[in-house]
């Protein structure tokens, strides 16, 4: 396979880059990975596993080359994945001297870029003058904790460079993996953030003590939100039932492993954003994603009811029982 040679570079040590690096050491003898912790990095040499998050993967050490510093991981790297939360992208970017040019840049971040209200693709074609033939994104259903158990999972690879999709694609197949691929690049990166928002959506309810008939009908208009709204930005044609947008949804507004449904149900009970942010041990990338999305639908006006239901609690301080009273008026 022609990607096993070349040398890639993980960006991030969170939950899911730890469970990418498990998905890639399935097909590649080396990989450089950018860890911003040095006491991560000396666990990592003495224990073989990440102390923070998974720690049951077991690492083979002598296939991994670990760095606290961003420059040297990907210096001569081909490929740079992307795997941090969207807030520090921009803190990650400025730390970033060495050219990006001609390497092949996979953004794993289902996120947005805070305050710039930009798809992490298109801050990093900005910043760095990457061409779309070397962006590409990765996505779909499937959270971290389950790849560490190596339950059958299914990711997408998105990118205009069909052949770099492929061989990407091929990167990431496993006995555990299936990967498939897209051109829709900004599709699947606005469909990820916009999950995330209704996964907090499905938090609160559960949080204000609503079943699973309602919730069921929650998602059902979800899905028709996310598909308004990402046609409208990005006008191609799609399939919103794909498992890249609506399997993500499902599995982010339903599962125990969602952290975004998690935040969502400790609002709905009574906590305010600032204690749950602290009582959380990881982001839920929804609360920053509910601005930005919010405030570039203005320049589209599209119908968003559950959007704007999320923003005006978690922005506003709506009631969270009364905004989704005037919520369930607006649901069929």
């Amino acid at each position: 396979m022609e990607c096993e040679c070349k040398k890639v570079a993980l960006i991030g040590s969170g939950s899911w880059a730890t469970a990418i690096a498990k998905i890639l050491l399935q097909n590649i003898d080396n990989l450089k990975w950018y860890i911003r912790e040095p006491e991560i990095i000396s666990h990592m040499l003495k224990h073989q596993h990440n102390p923070l998050y998974l720690s049951a993967i077991q690492f083979d050490i002598s296939k991994l080359e670990l760095y606290d510093n961003v420059n040297e991981a990907i210096e001569d790297a081909d490929i740079v994945i992307l795997c941090i939360p969207s807030k520090f992208i921009k803190g990650l970017s400025e730390k970033i001297t060495v050219s990006l040019l001609g390497k092949h840049i996979v953004t794993a971040i289902k996120g947005i870029v805070p305050d710039e209200n930009l798809l992490i693709s298109e801050y990093i074609k900005q910043c760095f003058g990457v061409d779309d033939n070397h962006m590409t994104v990765f996505s779909g259903p499937c959270h971290a904790e389950e790849v560490a158990l190596e339950r059958l999972s299914y990711l997408t690879v998105g990118s205009k460079n069909h052949e770099f999709a492929q061989e990407f694609a091929g990167l990431v197949k496993s006995h555990f993996i299936r990967a498939n691929v897209s051109d829709d690049v900004q599709g699947i990166e606005y469909g990820a953030v916009m999950k995330n928002i209704m996964a907090l959506a499905a938090g609160i309810c559960h949080g204000l003590g609503y079943g699973d008939n309602f919730t069921s009908v929650l998602i059902s208009n979800a899905i028709q939100e996310m598909k308004r709204f990402v046609d409208a930005v990005h006008p191609i044609q799609r399939d919103i039932n794909d498992s890249v947008y609506l399997g993500d949804l499902l599995v982010t507004a339903y599962s125990q492993f969602s952290r975004n449904r998690t935040f969502g149900a400790m609002i709905g009970k009574g906590y305010s954003v600032k204690s749950a942010e602290l009582e959380m041990t990881m982001i839920a990338e929804g609360y920053y994603a509910v601005y930005s999305i919010k405030t570039i639908n203005e320049q589209y006006g599209v119908d968003m009811p559950i959007t704007n239901a999320v923003y005006n609690i978690l922005y506003e301080r709506f009631a969270p029982a009364l905004e989704f009273k005037v919520l369930s008026e607006h649901l069929k």
